[in-house]
């Protein structure tokens, strides 16, 4: 009886002692797990029905965002709204949204009343978040001035932003390839994009802000507003340099930054500093939220589109989740992947936006 006792003992201990190391041990998913992991795109743009999109996000086990942009490539703002509200009753489990404002008659002394009514609306009717779009900093004019975020004209609407504890989605400034000769460009997205859209091409309009000079601005609005609730999308056109994305985290606790549109720019990095890409992944695993900025409308409903969607959120799960070596179409370099654990990949892909979005998915 004594030597069973004794016997007993040494296997509890050893059992707890595997126990202890299996709970010391970072767990990891593999490329399997992406269609069973729980996840959301915290950046999309869905314009009309888009039942075959939501179809294709179900199959992968996505949630989405869908923001609404004062965008000329976009439907009219009243027609995203429309568009949105149906796909959060239609899919009240897997869609949220984002309102935005226009800057049309920016000059009228009624603008700011009627966009913060608009605002105000929009939130009632359940959205959780206001974009402040590019155009900002890059397009607007008042006479011969170009508009900076930190204009005090917007006061009103970061105010009534702020009163009604929501986000305010930003996306100043572009990529700073943008201000480079397409020779010198890092990715082939931003060669083709600047092509194909020429107007927000800055390399070719020296008359315009300069990126620090935008992003400057930007940065004194947060200042002028500590307690606003900031989604600073696009690695907050940081996206070159982890460095300055940690930064820019680190001056501003109530910030956090998606990934939306540039992926590729981490995984540029991770071409020769893998081990800084992954350690800025992980110290700041709260602040980041994974987006794609996938776009899908009535023009894009077919099945080609939807498996482009699917293998660009495939392929930044990848990056991601394992440690393979890859291959992008950006450019002509190997990485390896970011194999983040899978208490990370939790935080990236899902927690933290439904921690900034506490009211975005019915339950």
């Amino acid at each position: 009886m004594k030597c069973f006792a004794t016997r007993s003992v040494v296997g509890i201990g050893l059992s707890l002692f595997f126990i202890a190391q299996a709970l010391a041990q970072p767990s990891f998913y593999t490329e399997q797990d992406f269609k069973r992991v729980e996840k959301i795109d915290a950046h999309v743009h869905l314009h009309g029905p888009a039942d075959k999109f939501m179809a294709q996000a179900s199959a992968d086990h996505f949630r989405v965002l869908t923001i609404n942009v004062d965008y000329p490539d976009f439907p009219p703002i009243d027609d995203q709204l429309a568009a949105a509200l149906s796909l959060r009753q239609r899919y009240p489990h897997q869609v949220a949204f984002a309102a935005t404002f226009s800057v049309d008659n920016f000059a009228s002394p009624e603008w700011a009343t009627q966009q913060v009514g608009r605002i105000q609306a929009a939130l009632e009717q359940g959205a959780v978040g206001v974009k402040l779009w590019k155009n900002i900093g890059m397009d607007l004019k008042d006479g011969d001035h170009y508009v900076m975020p930190d204009d005090a004209r917007f006061e009103p609407i970061l105010t009534a932003i702020e009163h009604a504890h929501s986000v305010l989605i930003g996306h100043q400034a572009e990529p700073l390839n943008c201000w480079l000769p397409f020779d010198q460009m890092t990715v082939l997205s931003d060669r083709e994009y600047f092509a194909q859209h020429p107007q927000y091409y800055m390399h070719d309009h020296p008359e315009r802000p300069t990126h620090e000079q935008i992003l400057a601005a930007r940065d004194r609005m947060l200042a002028a507003h500590p307690d606003l609730r900031f989604d600073a999308v696009h690695l907050a056109s940081l996206e070159w340099d982890v460095d300055r994305i940690a930064q820019f985290l680190d001056r501003f606790p109530h910030a956090v930054v998606d990934m939306s549109a540039r992926t590729s720019h981490l995984e540029r990095q991770a071409v020769e500093s893998p081990q800084k890409v992954r350690a800025f992944l992980i110290r700041y695993q709260d602040r980041i939220l994974y987006g794609s900025d996938d776009e899908y409308g009535p023009a894009e409903a077919d099945s080609a589109a939807i498996k482009s969607i699917h293998d660009g959120w495939f392929d930044d799960w990848l990056f991601l989740a394992t440690g393979r070596r890859l291959h992008s179409s950006e450019f002509p370099h190997a990485y390896s992947g970011m194999h983040l654990p899978k208490a990370v990949l939790d935080k990236i892909y899902r927690l933290n936006a439904e921690r900034e979005f506490p009211n975005g998915w019915a339950h």
